[in-house]
């Protein structure tokens, strides 16, 4: 530093130029000097960051195109020309000591702040290593990021502090103990939803992409993002509900993932008939039955109830239909009765988990179900509703 201090003097003085304009003239110069090294070491860096894609995209694997991205990149190179300013100042500044500490602290502050900058941005592109869903380990890991940006901003005001205050960064971090409670309270919030987080995937009960219900919370739709405060679930009808972690881990939701994974989804109507409709079948309504194909000779033969035969007549009918998943569990069976009458809950599966054609496979198997009943004599129970007229 010092032969290039004198180097320069002796340029200068080579130009003709008196002494008394000589220290003025250096000052400027370096002034000038470190501005174009600074910038000079920038623009290498940067010319570095094509090479550096190219390399990356060469290889199989996706992280390092991901952790070694160009946001990545350029933001550390913005940290290089301040440190060249940083290393330079002390020769620039020599004959002016109180511009060098103050240019100091502020270039230390600026490469700081730079550093955690690139810092957060390296951890939030972990980000793009996931998929359409989260697996527990990569939600571990979101976790584990979101507690460190936290920490090295923590780390980073202090850094700051201590450098505007001339003192050591350890000394400040020892006297934050009357502090801690005072830091608990401002983060309790995130402390919580790292605990909550953490039991939310340690227990296998959340990802992102999984489809929940939330009844408290107006919540039915899919997992979009789960951080340490807050998980934003989209709903069917596009809008965004956002759930703490805590009400989640503590009360109760309904996770529609095993529905999804499994090979269709279950289906349970029930149906109320009137006690009135009931009635063993005479020898006209069998006849009526078989000729009509919801019922053989061998299904009425002795005694027999409409109803019997008609729960019979839709397990064989829903077996039958492609829409139902054959292999799974397919019943009617008789419930609990209430004033409301006899109870029938049909229980089948489909092949469709959602969407339309989930809907519209339901609407027919039930529309079939209410048609068939008035062939075997039943009534399906209805409140009736008083009108009248003002």
């Amino acid at each position: 530093m010092e032969s290039i201090r004198i180097y320069v003097e002796q340029l200068i003085r080579l130009c003709g130029i008196s002494d008394g304009y000589v220290p003025l003239v250096r000052h400027l110069v370096l002034v000038v000097l470190a501005i174009i090294l600074a910038s000079l070491a920038g623009y290498i860096c940067k010319k570095f960051i094509p090479l550096i894609n190219k390399l990356t995209a060469r290889t199989a694997s996706n992280w390092d195109d991901v952790l070694l991205s160009d946001k990545v990149l350029r933001s550390a190179c913005s940290i290089v020309p301040a440190v060249v300013i940083w290393q330079l100042l002390p020769m620039v500044f020599y004959e002016y000591p109180v511009a060098r500490e103050l240019l100091s602290r502020l270039t230390a502050i600026y490469i700081t702040v730079m550093m955690v900058r690139t810092g957060i941005v390296f951890i939030d592109s972990f980000k793009l290593l996931e998929g359409e869903t989260r697996t527990a380990t990569q939600q571990y890991l979101y976790s584990f990021c979101g507690v460190l940006k936290i920490v090295l901003i923590f780390v980073a005001v202090i850094v700051v502090i201590s450098i505007l205050v001339n003192q050591s960064p350890t000394t400040l971090l020892a006297g934050l103990g009357a502090a801690s409670a005072v830091m608990m309270l401002v983060f309790q919030d995130t402390i919580k939803g790292l605990v909550a987080g953490i039991r939310l995937t340690s227990n296998d009960m959340l990802h992102k992409g999984d489809w929940i219900t939330v009844p408290s919370a107006g919540a039915n739709g899919t997992v979009e993002e789960i951080s340490l405060t807050v998980v934003k679930v989209r709903n069917f009808d596009n809008t965004i509900v956002t759930v703490p972690p805590t009400m989640l881990a503590d009360g109760a939701f309904q996770n529609w993932i095993g529905m999804r994974e499994g090979p269709g989804r279950k289906q349970a109507r029930k149906v109320y008939f009137d006690f009135n409709s009931v009635q063993l079948l005479d020898e006209q309504a069998k006849q009526h039955l078989i000729s009509e194909g919801f019922a053989t000779k061998e299904d009425v033969a002795g005694k027999v109830s409409n109803v019997t035969l008609f729960r019979k007549h839709i397990e064989q009918w829903l077996a039958t239909q492609p829409s139902v998943l054959s292999n799974m569990t397919i019943l009617v069976r008789q419930a609990d009765a209430t004033q409301a009458g006899m109870c029938l809950e049909f229980v089948f599966w489909l092949r469709e988990k959602g969407g339309p054609d989930y809907e519209h496979a339901t609407s027919l198997i039930m529309e079939y179900i209410y048609a068939a009943s008035r062939e075997f004599g039943l009534g399906i129970y209805q409140q009736l509703m008083d009108c009248k007229e003002k």
